[in-house]
C-alpha cells in the first residue's frame, strides 16, 4: 500500500475554547505519526482553501458529532469534484450514500447519536481494508467510485434541487394560504 497523508481545514472562533484546544490536539497528534502518516492544518481555513480543497483531494472524511454537528455541503461539493465521501451517516450523506458507489459509511446503520468508539473502528476499517487496497491496487475501481460520486450526488445535490424544495417546502404559495 502507499503512503497516507491527513489534511484538516478549520478554523475555530477566537472565544472557542474547545475547537482551539481541538486545533492543539490535531498539532500533538501530527507530531507524533510524523514517522507513518503526514498530517496537515490548514490554518486559517476560508473559501478558498475551502474550495481547493474540494477539488484536489481524493478522499472526504467527515466526522460530525451527531445531534451536535451535521455533515455539510463541502462533501457535496468535493462530490461534484469527484471526490468520493468517508462519512458518518448523517446530513446529507444519509441521502447520498451508495457504500461503496458514491463513497463509505462510518458505521453501518444510522443512529440518532454518535458512537465514537464504534464510528473509529469502522473508520480505521474501512480506510485499511477497503479503501487504501482499492486506491493503490485498483485504481480503475477507484476511478468508477469517483465518477459515481460525480454522476450520482453531482445530479442530485446541487443549487436547482435546494431552490425548487425552498419553493416547495418553506415559502408559502397562494394555494397553500388559502387551502
Amino acid at each position: 500500500m502507499g503512503p497516507l497523508q491527513v489534511i484538516y481545514g478549520g478554523k475555530a472562533h477566537p472565544k472557542d475554547e474547545g475547537g482551539k484546544d481541538l486545533i492543539r490536539s490535531i498539532y500533538r497528534a501530527a507530531e507524533e505519526l510524523t514517522d507513518d502518516v503526514r498530517v496537515t492544518y490548514l490554518e486559517e481555513y476560508d473559501m478558498i482553501l475551502g474550495k481547493l480543497m474540494c477539488a484536489g483531494v481524493d478522499l472526504w472524511l467527515n466526522t460530525p458529532q451527531k445531534p451536535h454537528e451535521a455533515s455539510g455541503t463541502s462533501g457535496m461539493k468535493a462530490a461534484m469534484n469527484g471526490v468520493p465521501s468517508l462519512s458518518v451517516l448523517d446530513g446529507w450523506w444519509i441521502e447520498g450514500h451508495v457504500e461503496g458507489v458514491t463513497g463509505w459509511s462510518i458505521g453501518e446503520s444510522w443512529e440518532k447519536e454518535s458512537n465514537p468508539e464504534g464510528e473509529s473502528t469502522s473508520l480505521y476499517d474501512k480506510l485499511e481494508y477497503v479503501i487504501l487496497p482499492m486506491f493503490y491496487g485498483r485504481p480503475t475501481a477507484y476511478a468508477k467510485v469517483m465518477q459515481s460520486a460525480i454522476t450520482l450526488n453531482g445530479s442530485f445535490f446541487n443549487a436547482q434541487r435546494m431552490m425548487t424544495q425552498y419553493m416547495m417546502n418553506a415559502y408559502p404559495t397562494p394555494s397553500r394560504i388559502i387551502g
